[in-house]
């Protein structure tokens, strides 16, 4: 009867031990896994933001999202600072608007310390003499970006186009 016992215990100290295992590996496994918050930012510009016709960074007056600390901007400015390196999906809208008829045609493009990257470059088509002078340009990329870099969206053109509304959606995905 005695063996009976001893194999019962053995049984019992081993099913602890698996137990306590397998306790084990569900929380390393769930702190690795631990959903991390989410760097967001999305800005907007409003009209009369952006009174500079022609070429100008665009500023937005608007902070409709901000989650973490990895992306912040100052409501008013056109700089959004980027506080941790990693990897950024941005998004953007630009609206443009030219109130006479003529020659109608300009472009986007994003800054990173107040210099262009031509991979950005984002250009609307050319309209001459139309009645529709107006047009949303629409771009997202993803960025290698260094803590304490300065993000910027430009609209350029050499036409007097006006950017009466923007948005920008940044997310810090890696």
């Amino acid at each position: 009867m005695c063996s009976i016992c001893n194999n019962i215990f053995k049984i019992l100290i081993a099913t602890l031990i698996l137990t306590f295992v397998i306790v084990l590996v569900i929380v390393i496994v769930n702190f690795q896994n631990v959903d991390k918050s989410p760097n967001i930012l999305v800005s907007i510009a409003r009209p009369g933001d952006n009174v500079t016709l022609g070429t100008t960074t665009i500023k937005f007056s608007q902070n409709e999202i901000i989650e973490g600390t990895a992306i912040s901007h100052e409501e008013g400015s056109d700089e959004i600072n980027i506080n941790e390196t990693g990897i950024y999906q941005i998004s953007y809208q630009l609206f443009g608007v030219q109130d006479v008829t003529g020659t109608f045609n300009f472009n986007a493009v994003l800054l990173v310390n107040n210099q262009p990257l031509n991979d950005t470059f984002n250009q609307s088509p050319v309209i001459r003499n139309s009645t529709s002078n107006r047009m949303t340009l629409t771009s997202t990329v993803i960025l290698r970006l260094q803590a304490g870099d300065i993000l910027k969206l430009e609209g350029v053109s050499i036409e007097d186009i006006r950017y009466d509304n923007a948005r920008i959606d940044i997310e810090k995905i890696g």
